[in-house]
């Protein structure tokens, strides 16, 4: 079988880390005194993002000595954060955010998965927010927590795109939407390729080559209520028209739709909203897949701002990925499933301009099982502490019912 005949027949398929699967969800709070005007918005990026590459400790000798063909710190492009951490260059876009104060980081984190690194075990496991809570893995974090909200509208919650989001799935009713795309994915297809791909190395380019053709079928630029019109931001904070094409194809594709409707829903009845980015699953050519993995986060975050207008003010934004990679590159110029990882917070509800870390140090003993960033805390006390500010949860609420099992230890100050 050739390479272009093994193409061929994955375009009908895709993974759990494919760039095309970005499910999206909601939930209307009409009437609900407790949940207010503020909005929350999880994306779950699958694949395992490298929060090593997103945001670089380049104050960390250990990084440079680990990745040689992967281009880090501000000597290399990367953008200066703090002295110690640089952002990607690719998410330059989002820098007018970080300077307001509606940008910022967490590192060093992860869920309690540890070791097998399965893409779907360590994406349920996020998503349900559970540490082996028997019969609690089969409902998400968010639908247990809409659970605690009284005079909650009919339409409680949405789930759209090609899966449910599992972060809502649970006994809330809901409701299905799914962007036009012009592709046939299955699941059978998703753990096909999933075990393909991990399994032999002649295969990893091909699978990544495939993914390419899915992700530029899915940003043929097609009609939008202005998402041609995306508006970038300057230096100076203001809005600015004509982004480049690759960033309007995006912003036209399935992306941006997604994004789009996100934000009309939250500018009326819904108050929380998911929905998921792949393309995160870098084992090889890193530099470039995660370039634009990183530009389909750039642009949906920049259309949320814009088209949620006043209500942006109100709004926190949650990126999560279900575990990290290894802090040593491999042969491929990629890197491997691992353990710590980043969180990303966004919005105008956030305290933002910092990356909140107990950072552990990247030198072997430091590691862990010497491979991978040690994760120093759980990324679901990000999300609890945000519930808790954000709605008012009792702390005991959020640790026995919302993420059962979880300590949420000190506030980490992430929403203003």
């Amino acid at each position: 079988m050739d390479r272009r005949t093994v193409l061929k027949g994955f375009v009908g398929c895709s993974v759990a880390a494919h760039p095309m699967v970005t499910p999206i969800a909601f939930a209307s709070s009409a009437d609900s005194g407790r949940l207010g005007d503020n909005r929350l918005i999880v994306i779950i990026l699958r694949g395992a993002m490298d929060g090593l590459d997103v945001v670089q400790p380049f104050g960390d000798p250990e990084l440079a000595k680990a990745r040689r063909k992967l281009v880090t710190g501000p000597e290399n492009g990367a953008l200066d954060l703090d002295g110690f951490f640089a952002l990607h260059p690719q998410l330059e876009m989002l820098m007018p955010l970080w300077q307001a104060g509606e940008l910022g980081f967490a590192h060093a984190v992860s869920t309690p998965y540890r070791d097998k690194r399965s893409h779907f075990d360590g994406q349920d496991l996020l998503e349900a927010g559970t540490a082996g809570v028997p019969g609690a893995e089969h409902r998400g974090w968010l639908n247990r927590m809409l659970s605690q909200v009284p005079g909650l509208s009919a339409q409680t919650a949405y789930s759209v795109g090609l899966d449910q989001m599992a972060v809502l799935a649970g006994d809330a009713p809901v409701s299905n939407w799914s962007p036009e795309i012009g592709v046939s994915l299955s699941p059978q297809g998703k753990r096909l390729l999933e075990m393909v791909m991990h399994d032999d190395p002649l295969f990893q380019q091909a699978s990544a080559e495939a993914m390419e053709i899915l992700t530029s079928l899915s940003e043929n630029p097609g009609p939008t209520d202005g998402g041609e019109d995306l508006m970038m931001m300057g230096d100076d904070g203001m809005m600015m028209a004509s982004p480049p094409k690759a960033l309007r194809n995006i912003a036209n594709g399935t992306t941006g739709r997604i994004a789009e409707f996100t934000a009309n829903r939250l500018r009326a009845d819904a108050r929380i909203a998911a929905f998921s980015l792949g393309g995160w699953d870098t084992h090889g050519g890193q530099q470039r897949s995660i370039s634009r993995a990183l530009m389909n986060l750039g642009v949906a975050i920049l259309r949320l701002r814009q088209d949620l207008g006043p209500a942006w003010a109100k709004t926190t934004v949650l990126a999560m990925t279900e575990f990290g990679r290894t802090v040593y590159e491999n042969g491929t110029g990629g890197t491997d499933h691992g353990t710590g990882g980043l969180a990303i917070f966004a919005g105008g509800a956030v305290r933002g301009k910092q990356v909140v870390t107990d950072w552990p140090g990247l030198a072997e003993v430091d590691r862990y099982q010497g491979r991978d960033l040690m994760p120093t805390r759980d990324v679901r006390a990000y999300a609890g502490w945000a519930l808790r500010r954000l709605y008012g949860f009792d702390r005991a609420l959020i640790e026995d019912v919302v993420f059962p099992g979880l300590e949420m230890g000190s506030d980490p100050g992430i929403i203003a």
